[in-house]
This record gives C-alpha cells, sequence and structure tokens, in this order.
C-alpha cells in the first residue's frame, strides 16, 4: 500500500441491549476528540437499519502513517475506553482510498456588504487590502475584489469560491479569523452576506480582476471536505409511538430547555393558566458559574413583575459601571448609576439566575422534568406531537398545541425545523477562556473592567472582568491562548462549553492577565474555568408553523456580557402572553407571527453589537446615559412591529408606538397612603390602557372612559390619569389616580386628552391624543380575536 495514500478503517460494533444511545453519545464525545488528531479526514458513524444496535464505525485517515500513530494515541484510547463496556463485539477492516467522488456543488459568488461610516473609508479600503492579502492560497478560494457604490460608504466584497463546501470549511475553522481580523470593526454594523451559485459562465471567457487576491498565481486547490449533511425540513407525517413509547403525555404547549429562557416561558404560560410542560436534558440543575452572570436592568424589571426581584436582588452583586483599557491606558469610565430607572445592573450566575426562576415555576405548580430528552417532533394542521425519551430510557409520545424550542446551542429543535445561522457576523467561530477566579488588583468597586489590545489597527487581546459576590472575586473571559488554539486545532466548531479538554490552568489566566490587566494583577483560588466555543450569528426564522425558537437556540452570543441570557429571556417575554392567548383561542389572525417580526430584528441587532463590544475598543457614542440604556437594552423598541400603531399628533415627545413604557413613581390613589408607580398599574398578565386627563377634559369625555372600561372588561385594565387640575365627575368608574406633580404628563409627552395601551410585556401598544375609541378598538382587534 503506498504510504501516502489515503486509508480508511471501518469497525463493525454491536451495543449491548439498551446501550444503544448511550452507545451514541460516546462515540460522538470521542470522536470530537479524534477529529482534531493529525491526519484525521473524516470521523463518522452509521446505524444499520435492520439491527438498531449494530453500527459501522468509519474513519478516514491521510495516509498509512497518519492511521498508525493514531494507534496507540491517548485519542484511540480515549474511544476504546468509552465503548468497552457499551459493546458486545467488535471486528475491525482497513482499506487503500483509491478515488474517492464528492458530490462538489457549482462555484459559488459571496457578496459581502458593509456600509461604513463617513471619513471611514479609506481605513476601510486599507483593511480590506490587508484581508486579501492573507487570503492568498487559502484552499477553495479563487479570488475576489472590493466593489463601491458610488457617492457611498456602501462597499461588497464579491468573492469566488470553488464550491460551498470549501466557503463553509474556512468559516467553521476558527484560524480565519487571523486573516479577517481588519475587517471585524467595521462588519458589526450594517453587515449582509448573500451567496450565489454560479449557473453558466462561457469556458472561453477568463475572469479578470485587478484585485490582489487575483493576481496571476497558481490556482489553489481545494482540499477534499466532507459534505454537510442537509438539514431539511421534515415533511408533517403521522407519528406512530414507538416500541416501547407511552401517548398519554398531553399538554398545551411543550418547552424544550429549562434554562433562563425556557423558564422565563413556562413562568409566563403558567401563570396565566395555561397548561406547560417543560423538560430538561440534563439530569441535574446548573452548579458552577459557567455561564451568564449579568442580569441588566430591563431583565429586572421583569423579574419584578414576575415577583423575583428581591431575591435577585439578595444574591446578587450590584455593577455600579464600567471601566475600558486600551493598550492600558484608561479610555472610557461609565457610570451606571442612574436613580431615575427602577433597577441597577446586577451581578448574578445563572446557576442562581435558574434556581430562582424554577423556584417561580414551582410557586405555579410546573416542575422541570429533568432526564427527559426531546428526539423528534412532527406537527399537523392542530398541534405538535413530540417523541420524549425518559430518564428510565422509556419513549413518551407527548401532544401538544405549540412547542417552543429554548434548547441552548445544541438546539434539537432548531436542527429539526432546518433552521440556517445568518446574518450578524456570520456565524464565525471562536474559542474562549473563561474561569472564576479572585483578582489582586486596584480597580474600582463593583466595575466591569474591559481590557483591549490594538495593534496597527487590530485587536490583538481582549480580556473581561465581571464582578462576582465575594471579595475580590470575578468572572473573567478571553479569547483562549494559542497554547489552547494550537491543542484544539482548526476544523468544524460546534458551539458550547468543551468538556472533551482539560480546562485552563490558574497559570494560563495569568498569562493573559500580565498581557492585558494592569501590572502586578494576580489571580488566585481558580475554583472553575472551561473553554467555551461559540459562533456567533442569528438563525433566519423564529417559527415554523406551531414550533417556535427562543434563547441560544435562535441567537449565539459572544460569552463576556451576558447578552445572550437577558435578550433569550425577553424572547420568552415577548412570546409567552401571545403563546397564551392563542392556546385559549382568544387570539387575533397573524398575532403569533409578531413575535418573529418583533425579536428577530431585536435579536439581530443585540448580536451585532455583542459582538462589536467584545472585539473593537469602541464605545459608540459620547452620552454615557445612551450608552448604558443601550446596552441594558432600556432602549429596545418594536417601532415597525405590525402589532404596534398610533392616532393623532397631539403629543409633545413620550414613548412611541413599540418602546418600552417608562416608569413613574409619585401617582396618587385615593385610600393609599403612599405613591403608587405606572409599574404597579402594569404589573401582571393583562394589557392596560393609562388614559389622561386634564382640566380641558370634558363630561363627555369622562363618559367615553366608561364605555371603554366597559366594553374593554375581561381583556384589559383601564386607569384615569388625573392632572391636579382635572375635574373628575363623582359618578366615573373607572378608577383614578392623580398625576401629582405632573410627572407621568411629562414622561409620556402628554399635551391633552391621550391614551396609551401598554403591553404585558411592558412595550407600547398604541397611543392616541386625543382618545378616539374607535382606533382602539380597531387596534385591539389586530390582538385579540
Amino acid at each position: 500500500m503506498p504510504d501516502d495514500s489515503p486509508v480508511r478503517t471501518i469497525l463493525r460494533m454491536r451495543a449491548r441491549e439498551g446501550c444503544a444511545a448511550e452507545f451514541e453519545r460516546a462515540w460522538r464525545s470521542a470522536a470530537a476528540h479524534i477529529s482534531r488528531v493529525p491526519g484525521s479526514l473524516r470521523q463518522e458513524l452509521i446505524r444499520d437499519v435492520e439491527d438498531s444496535r449494530t453500527f459501522l464505525i468509519v474513519s478516514d485517515w491521510a495516509d498509512s502513517a497518519a492511521l498508525a500513530a493514531f494507534g496507540p494515541s491517548a485519542a484511540r484510547e480515549r474511544l476504546t475506553a468509552a465503548l468497552r463496556d457499551l459493546r458486545e463485539s467488535g471486528e475491525k477492516a482497513t482499506y487503500e482510498v483509491l478515488e474517492t467522488v464528492i458530490g462538489a456543488g457549482p462555484r459559488i459568488r459571496v457578496d459581502v456588504t458593509v456600509t461604513v461610516a463617513p471619513g471611514e473609508e479609506e481605513a476601510y479600503e486599507r483593511a480590506y487590502l490587508k484581508v486579501a492579502e492573507r487570503m492568498r492560497g487559502t484552499p477553495g478560494h479563487v479570488r475576489e475584489e472590493l466593489l463601491r457604490e458610488p457617492g457611498t460608504g456602501t462597499y461588497h466584497i464579491f468573492a469566488e469560491w470553488e464550491d460551498e463546501t470549501s466557503f463553509n470549511a474556512w468559516t467553521d475553522d476558527q484560524g480565519h479569523l487571523d486573516q479577517t481580523a481588519p475587517l471585524i470593526q467595521y462588519i458589526c454594523d450594517n453587515f449582509k452576506r448573500t451567496t450565489y451559485h454560479i449557473a453558466v459562465r462561457p469556458e472561453d471567457e477568463l475572469p479578470v480582476s485587478s484585485s490582489p487576491v487575483a493576481a496571476a498565481r497558481p490556482r489553489p486547490q481545494a482540499q477534499p471536505q466532507p459534505q454537510p449533511q442537509p438539514q431539511p425540513q421534515p415533511a408533517p407525517r403521522p407519528v406512530v409511538a414507538r416500541k416501547g413509547s407511552t401517548v398519554d403525555g398531553s399538554t398545551d404547549v411543550l418547552v424544550v430547555g429549562a434554562g433562563p429562557a425556557g423558564l422565563t416561558a413556562a413562568i409566563e404560560l403558567a401563570r396565566r393558566g395555561v397548561s406547560c410542560r417543560l423538560i430538561e436534558k440534563r439530569p441535574d440543575g446548573n452548579v458552577a458559574a459557567d455561564k451568564a452572570i449579568g442580569v441588566q436592568c430591563r431583565t429586572m424589571e421583569i423579574w419584578e413583575n414576575i415577583g423575583v426581584a428581591r431575591e435577585a436582588m439578595d444574591l446578587g452583586v450590584w455593577l455600579h459601571g464600567q471601566t475600558v483599557f486600551v493598550n492600558g491606558q484608561q479610555t472610557h469610565q461609565v457610570d451606571w448609576d442612574l436613580p431615575e430607572l427602577p433597577f441597577a445592573h446586577v451581578g448574578l450566575p445563572q446557576y442562581e439566575t435558574e434556581r430562582i426562576l424554577e423556584n417561580c415555576l414551582a410557586g405555579h405548580g410546573v416542575s422541570v422534568e429533568r432526564g427527559h430528552e426531546l428526539q423528534a417532533f412532527d406537527q399537523d394542521a392542530d398541534g405538535v406531537t413530540a417523541q420524549v425519551l425518559r430518564p428510565d430510557g422509556s419513549v413518551e409520545t407527548v401532544r401538544a398545541q405549540y412547542l417552543v424550542g429554548c434548547d441552548g446551542a445544541h438546539s434539537t429543535v432548531r436542527q429539526s425545523l432546518g433552521l440556517t445561522f445568518e446574518g450578524g457576523m456570520g456565524m464565525f467561530p471562536q474559542l474562549f477562556m473563561l474561569g472564576d477566579v479572585d483578582l489582586d488588583w486596584s480597580m474600582p468597586e463593583g466595575h466591569l473592567l474591559r481590557f483591549i489590545q490594538v495593534e496597527d489597527e487590530e485587536m490583538r487581546g481582549m480580556l473581561v472582568c465581571v464582578p462576582l459576590r465575594g471579595p475580590g472575586r470575578y468572572r473573567v473571559a478571553t479569547l483562549a491562548p494559542p497554547r489552547l488554539q494550537a491543542e484544539i486545532g482548526a476544523g468544524a466548531i460546534p458551539p458550547g462549553f468543551s468538556a472533551e479538554y482539560d480546562p485552563p490552568s490558574l497559570a494560563d489566566i495569568q498569562v493573559v492577565l500580565d498581557q492585558l490587566a494592569p501590572a502586578g494583577t494576580t489571580a488566585s483560588n481558580l475554583r472553575w474555568s472551561s473553554i467555551f466555543r461559540i459562533k456567533h450569528g442569528i438563525v433566519d426564522r423564529y417559527q415554523v408553523g406551531r414550533v417556535f425558537v427562543a434563547g441560544d437556540a435562535a441567537h449565539l452570543h459572544p460569552p463576556a456580557g451576558g447578552q445572550g441570557m437577558n435578550t433569550g429571556i425577553q424572547d420568552a417575554w415577548n412570546l409567552g402572553w401571545k403563546l397564551a392567548l392563542a392556546v385559549r383561542g382568544a387570539a387575533a389572525p397573524g398575532l403569533l407571527d409578531s413575535y418573529e417580526a418583533e425579536r428577530r430584528p431585536a435579536g439581530k441587532a443585540i448580536v451585532d453589537r455583542a459582538v462589536k463590544i467584545a472585539f473593537t475598543d469602541e464605545m459608540d457614542m459620547d452620552d454615557e446615559r445612551e450608552q448604558f440604556m443601550l446596552e441594558m437594552q432600556m432602549t429596545l423598541s418594536y417601532a415597525g412591529s405590525p402589532l404596534v400603531g398610533s392616532s393623532g399628533d397631539l403629543f409633545d415627545g413620550g414613548p412611541q408606538p413599540g418602546d418600552r413604557a417608562p416608569d413613574v413613581r409619585d401617582l396618587r390613589r385615593f385610600g393609599v397612603g403612599h405613591q403608587v408607580r405606572v409599574f404597579e398599574l402594569t404589573r401582571g398578565t393583562a394589557h392596560t390602557l393609562l388614559v389622561y386627563a386634564d382640566g380641558s377634559t370634558g363630561d363627555d369625555e369622562y363618559a367615553g372612559f366608561d364605555k371603554l372600561a366597559e366594553k374593554a372588561r375581561g381583556s384589559l385594565n383601564i386607569y384615569v390619569v388625573a392632572s391636579p387640575d382635572a375635574t373628575v365627575p363623582g359618578t366615573l368608574e373607572t378608577p383614578v389616580l392623580r398625576d401629582a406633580s405632573g410627572a407621568f404628563r411629562d414622561a409620556y409627552g402628554l399635551r391633552g386628552t391621550g391614551a396609551y395601551l401598554i403591553r404585558p410585556d411592558g412595550h407600547v401598544g398604541f397611543r392616541s391624543s386625543p382618545v378616539v375609541a374607535t382606533a382602539i378598538d380597531e387596534h385591539l382587534a389586530g390582538i385579540f380575536a
């Protein structure tokens, strides 16, 4: 056999009775490690269709020397040990690979569109030239050119690749960031990527380009890459219970994944009386400070509404601000103490967040069903039928009206729907190193610290340190150092925490501190550490029929700022009240469509911003208050949503339709000995209509308020907020509060009679000034059946 010929080994194994699923999981874990061994080309597991316990393990190697080196390696022993107790028998054969026919697709063109700020055009073009030079010799890359739309700052990188497989292999390799680093700061905003297949090109016509990348040179040959497996949306089909399954599981909504997003979705359904089941494949709850630790101001408002804000405050630590250092020099220090907001930013480990939310859910009579794993599902016109693997190995068939996938970065729901990631930064992968340590330094108390190193307009290093409860305790997040990058190697990287690699050591963290933190900073007491693999991006759809995705199943973020968890909670907060109306048959047609219409644009903006914060030294704006409000998602708006609207123009500012409705603290209500807040009126599960009256409001208008209240009874709560000089008839039946100081009028931009409809998620659904009852009725008809 020629030494340089590729070789294939085929190992036939039969799993022990009842061990087939565990066998498959064990192989997946071991194969992920083997795939990074030098010379490994492909690892594949095949199941016999006639015997579900019989497997073929197929392994392709670059040559016989690579296979021989693998034989006595630790990676081989890992596979052997993983499967030793799970198999009955095994036999192996090795073959010389004579020729492999790969169904490569047609050549493709990739159009990357970026709009740069005025004055940055030359800098962008210089950055592009650097990237173009670095792209020379990339397997599968043919040529490219930079185009500019005349008279604008909009550019198109028009790149040609041998096939889509080569392009996907490049984007899956975290090493390509070394090539594209000069462009990262520009493609964080206004980024769009489109892929085209080249259908026809005359054979006698050669491509010509003045791009440095297309200069005359030998064309690099595309390296053989395994073809990505397509993930088509499964066609609806009748579901037949599998052997040993039960069909007694039924519920209104099945929620998959008991992270913060899934718990929030279940709480929102349960507190509205909707039956739901929440399944989680992890047998135990999260106990390590290994995930998000920042609870944003907007999330705290949500938690006040559902009744868990106090517990979060008691267990967390207040974050007072953010300090940024670039190349060792402090460039920004933002104070986050804004007394006009109901809550500040809280540092709280995600395991505490999950425990708080799980206790809240239990208070509504719903428990997390741990050790239950979604295996498959189908949907039809009336509902969803899911197959759920129980802890005892039996399979239960669950029938629900709707299914919500909150099952994280490895989402089974997302994969089953065939959703693909796009937008944002285009799913480029990166490796982070995270740790829970004590830091000895003289940094400001309670501040989130960001350290950035920039050389030649490229980011060379990044470190984020977030305070935790305890003296000097921080969660640190940084790009994985070269040692770990080399150990893990290149290739496709699934997102999430990496248990298959040894966790970073205290020495690894200290190396980064020595490079980026103030001189003399030392780390100690390493409680936990891990490698975190992330692909930044957002799925193309949030809904397919009766199935939805939320949280990390829908969007993936850098692990440094907690944006992913907070965004996922807001996904569920937006979806929950709409889904509850749909389950009860009280939703207007199209109500559920507004979930994707509202949350996907918000999710894309947050993904892009999270990447920009993580990988650039910019603070975006000079107004520190505006900066903070943006980072805390307080200024997130659903403006443009089909579910928001307005009537009349007698407003002097105030929140626009789709904006977060602001709190006001000094309303007065007869019989109540303390100030009343707007958030007390909007708390709960219903819509709230706040009608403002002043000295010019007549009796006929007050009578109209009562008619509105009578008509809307049961679907929303109505309150009259009256100015100090308003003469309110004693016969008015609608509850009345006084705007004693005029704070409500000012916050809501009112100059006369007006009304604001506040949705259950705290956003303005509709506003009218003057109050037009027919316009309000028309808007409500788009919400309620």
